[in-house]
Order: structure tokens, then sequence, then C-alpha cells
């Protein structure tokens, strides 16, 4: 079986080679994100294998479904960038990893509060340059702060696990309510409730017509000022421009982001000798009170060994006319 995989880097390769020794796939490797495009590099493949930026729009599939592609595997959870519906009319399966180590990503989250919060990453280059001045380095304690936890799914009922060690309060928004958590000692609120209650607020929905912009300038103005607020879920959950315009009113007090609405054309490329022409996101890189980290939430060994055999898997059974029991439809 033939499959192209998109949006490549060095480290999905290494993994995918070292895996399909147990498989025997035909892999061919494009350092492109698919769209419309870039459809056509898919001729004579049978699935092609894509990331989160990659742009698997109507335009994209009546491609890939021209060329026979009969597969689309996702080495991700989220499916926010595919059109399911143009997949079904033109009989091209769509397959996901729904869970690769929820702990790496709720860790992540953790130490962008941690770092936002204590400063550490000023205080590192500080300390390298001589400078051992404790000035504006001063921080709070999380201990007995309310955190409030938007999606608890795998992702969010890890993070407030981890998060309960803090002895925190810790207060969740969702459509399905959680016994365990409940347990833990969790609060389930209305989101209005969560707002105003909240002195950190992590997210962690999926993207829908339901959550786009979940952080506006309406639920902005209902927050605590001088909130915390941590995104390492999808970009487009928050509306930017509010955001900025919270962090100039000093009504959000720290941003912490590992996903950006535009990130497609940014995140995981090195543009150090680039100019970036992405005005919003500049000007969050300007505030000393923005952390952003180039979607890395998920980058740990045993999540990138889950998403790699769970890919594996998904495509051999599709070979084999198995149940997919990871299809998207």
């Amino acid at each position: 079986m033939r499959i192209a995989v998109f949006s490549t880097k060095s480290y999905d390769q290494e993994y995918f080679e070292n895996y399909n020794k147990n498989y025997d796939f035909d892999f061919f490797y494009f350092e492109n994100s698919l769209n419309r495009h870039s459809a056509n590099l898919a001729r004579g493949f049978d699935a092609v294998c894509v990331f989160v930026n990659d742009i698997v729009d109507e335009a994209t599939i009546k491609i890939l479904a021209q060329q026979e592609v009969k597969l689309i595997a996702l080495r991700c959870a989220g499916f926010n960038n595919v059109d399911l519906k143009t997949a079904k009319k033109y009989g091209v399966r769509i397959v996901r990893v729904p869970a690769y180590s929820p702990e790496a990503v709720a860790e992540h989250a953790l130490a962008l509060i941690l770092t936002l919060n204590r400063k550490t990453h000023k205080a590192y280059n500080r300390v390298r340059e001589g400078n051992f001045s404790l000035k504006n380095l001063m921080g709070f304690n999380i201990h007995k702060k309310t955190v409030g936890v938007i999606g608890t799914g795998q992702i969010g009922q890890a993070f407030c696990r981890v998060v309960s060690g803090f002895d925190c309060e810790i207060v969740a928004y969702d459509i399905q309510q959680n016994d365990q958590l409940k347990d833990l000692g969790v609060r389930y609120l209305s989101l209005e409730a969560l707002f105003k209650e909240s002195d950190i607020i992590s997210l962690h929905c999926p993207l829908n017509q339901y959550t786009r912009h979940i952080i506006n300038a309406d639920s902005i103005s209902l927050m605590k000022s001088g909130v915390m607020i941590i995104n390492t879920s999808r970009g487009a959950l928050i509306n930017t421009a509010d955001v900025i315009e919270g962090l100039k009113l000093r009504k959000v007090g720290y941003l912490g982001i590992d996903v950006y609405e535009q990130e497609e054309n940014v995140f995981f490329e090195d543009l150090s000798e680039s100019i970036i022409e992405d005005d919003m996101l500049l000007k969050l890189l300007s505030f000393p009170n923005v952390l952003i980290t180039s979607h890395q939430a998920f980058f740990t060994k045993e999540a990138m060994d889950e998403i790699t055999t769970t890919t594996l898997s998904n495509i051999s059974a599709f070979q084999n006319n198995e149940v997919l029991i990871n299809e998207v439809s």
C-alpha cells in the first residue's frame, strides 16, 4: 500500500520508518502541507497521512478522490480541518488517533502556567547574563486558587488530576459531566459562572461551531481582572484580536498558548532568518506576560509512539477490510 505523508518533519519519518518494519507499507514523505494546491502530489497513492494544519477541504478532497485516494489517515485527534461531508460524498474514509498520551498535553498546560506565573524563562535568561536580581519576577501561589477547565475529555481529565496536586479549587464546564472528576472534587458550573470564578482558565475542548472563539470580548468581560488564560487545544478557541485588547486593558493578566489561529503558516517552521508578517502574532510576542510555544504540547516520546502505532494500525485495518474503530464519520 502506497501512502503519501504530508507536513513531514524528521521525527515523523523516523517514527514511521521504525514502526513500519512490522507492516512494510510504502511511505513517501512530503514536507509540503496538504491543500488544494498540493493535492496533486498524491497521484498514484492509495492513502494520504496528514496533520493538524493540513487543509483537507472540499476542493482538496475532490482532487484526492479523482486520483483514487481512498483513505485519509489523520495522525492527530482533531478533525476540524477535514470536510467530512465531502469525504463521505466521494467515498473517502477518514481515520484518526483519538487519544495519545493526554498526560503530555496536560503537563504542558501546567508548564505554561508555572512558567508564566513564576517567570522562570526570564530568570533563566537573566542568570545566564549574570543578573541575579529578583525585580519583576514576583509570582503568586497557585495553592487554593480557582482553576477553570473548559472541556473534560481525556486531556481535560488528565489536567484536572495534575492540577489537583496544588490543592486548587477546580471548576469545569462540559456538555457531558464526568462522575470520576466529581469524586475528585471538581465542580461543574455554567460557562458564565466558570468565567466569573476562575483565576486560571485552561482550554481542553475540541474546535467546532459551538466552541470557536469561546474566548472573546464578551467572555473576557466576565472574567476576573488579571485572569490567566491557557490554550493547548486549538487556536481558534480564542479570538486573537479580543484577547490582545484584553491584555492591553490589563483584564487578561497572563496568556499562555501552544496553539494559534493562524499557526499553519508559522508553527513547526524555523523562521529565525525570516520576517514574520503576521501582525497579531507580533503583537502577542511583544507582551511580557504572554508565553507562546509552537504546538509542542503533544511532543513526548510516549505520545509519538502512540500516534505512530495507532496511525499504522488504522491504515492496516483499512488495507485488510477490517472494522475501522477510529473512523470519523
